[in-house]
């Protein structure tokens, strides 16, 4: 399935889940094999939510492709993150996997990001939350989002993103300690 068709698809459901859900949705990311989505629920309903969009996109997807099967291989990861330190980990992340999956050469280059909209590249039906992160700075955060972290630190926030509340784990070197003070 093309990814523009897939992103359309997605965009409408996340119109969707933003209206009939409230969530705040912060970021979204398309890639080939799976997506990236930061999400805010403030009526603590993100199960329902989230079941919704999965569930939708999957009949919108077959319906296209002409199948039955199931779409999404795994169950979604769902992470509680607890500090803006946090969540800044989090939108680097996010709008660096593309990047990292050398899709693209900068996080901005990407189409099927939510960041491309917002830097005015392409037009948005994602409806997303105010930026303070981007536009409080946003040639000196694009400089940011585009230096990548070591690997070591890319894969603790990875794995950080995989627990049910974003918690670094310890580490020998001194990265753990370091991404708990500062942004990667």
């Amino acid at each position: 399935m093309p990814l523009n068709l897939l992103w359309e698809i997605m965009s409408c459901e996340l119109n969707f889940i933003h209206k009939v859900y409230s969530a705040r949705i912060h970021s979204f990311v398309l890639m080939n094999n799976h997506f990236h989505l930061l999400i805010s629920t403030p009526e603590a309903n993100i199960d329902k939510c989230l079941w919704h969009f999965m569930l939708q996109t999957s009949l919108r997807i077959n319906s296209y492709v002409g199948k039955v099967n199931q779409v999404f291989g795994n169950r979604h990861y769902k992470c509680l993150i607890d500090s803006y330190l946090y969540f800044q980990h989090a939108y680097k992340y996010v709008y660096r996997n593309p990047v990292k999956a050398e899709l693209c050469l900068n996080c901005e280059d990407y189409p099927f990001s939510t960041l491309s909209g917002l830097l005015g590249q392409r037009h948005l039906f994602i409806p997303l939350e105010e930026d303070s992160l981007l536009f409080g700075d946003t040639p000196g955060n694009l400089e940011w989002l585009n230096i990548a972290p070591s690997l070591e630190e890319w894969e603790l926030v990875d794995l950080a993103l995989h627990r049910e509340k974003f918690v670094l784990a310890k580490n020998k070197s001194n990265k753990a300690h370091r991404l708990e003070n500062d942004a990667f």
